[in-house]
């Protein structure tokens, strides 16, 4: 493989806006509405703080759930779609679907799926491949099992910063970006961590209460079905 074409390779598994192995959902053109999305939950230390930091401002949200802390934590799962939240797939154990073979690829999702759908009662409609990374086949496995793959088009490094101040400012800066272009956004942050139950996710929920009161009153906010 030439350097160009392993140039492209990447760009096509990892960038979220590339659209080169299929069609995903990132944001629409429809200026003044928001997404917020959470992945990597539930999380027993942050999202029920989360959940109330939502409450208090009358959003819902869509969160992509792993399913091995989902099954750990089904009371949780319960009370973010009781609160009216949507709830996605967000793998079972966070691997790299751009280099996970295919039979791992389709246990991940399945498994996940049906763990989901059992605590809820209802059907997951939308997934997200961790660290945005994927391949055909794992689009394609998404599609099969009728979830609609997401990316997005604004997000930060706020599973790494202890900064709230510095995860608003840099999602607001992306916010405002998309809005002069035109579009919609589709906003990521965690409410846990992919490594273990009980990730410190207190400059993230506090950052959203920082974009909520910046945005609430001048935008929509949305879950993906809005947009699906």
């Amino acid at each position: 493989m030439g350097a160009a074409a392993a140039y492209g390779y990447l760009y096509a598994t990892m960038w979220p806006g590339a659209q080169v192995f299929g069609r995903t959902l990132v944001a629409p053109r429809r200026p003044g509405e928001l997404a917020l999305t959470f992945d990597d939950g539930p999380n027993p230390a942050w999202t029920p703080r989360l959940l109330d930091t939502l409450a208090a401002y009358d959003v819902r949200a869509t969160f992509f759930m792993v399913g091995n802390f989902a099954q750990a934590e089904p009371e949780l799962v319960r009370r973010v779609a009781a609160a009216g939240h949507l709830i996605g797939n967000h793998s079972w154990s966070h691997p790299n679907l751009a280099v996970t073979g295919a039979a791992k690829t389709d246990d991940e999702l399945t498994r996940t799926k049906a763990t989901l759908e059992q605590i809820l009662g209802q059907p997951v409609r939308f997934f997200r491949p961790p660290f945005g990374a994927r391949r055909p086949y794992a689009l394609r496995t998404a599609r099969r099992l009728g979830m609609t793959p997401v990316l997005w088009n604004a997000m930060t490094n706020d599973w790494a910063n202890p900064s709230a101040e510095r995860i608003s400012a840099a999602l607001t800066r992306k916010i405002d970006r998309n809005e002069r272009r035109g579009w919609a956004t589709t906003i990521v942050l965690h409410d846990g961590g992919h490594l273990g139950l009980g990730a410190n996710r207190e400059p993230s929920v506090t950052a959203v209460g920082m974009l909520l009161r910046r945005y609430a009153k001048t935008h929509r906010f949305v879950t993906l079905d809005a947009w699906a």
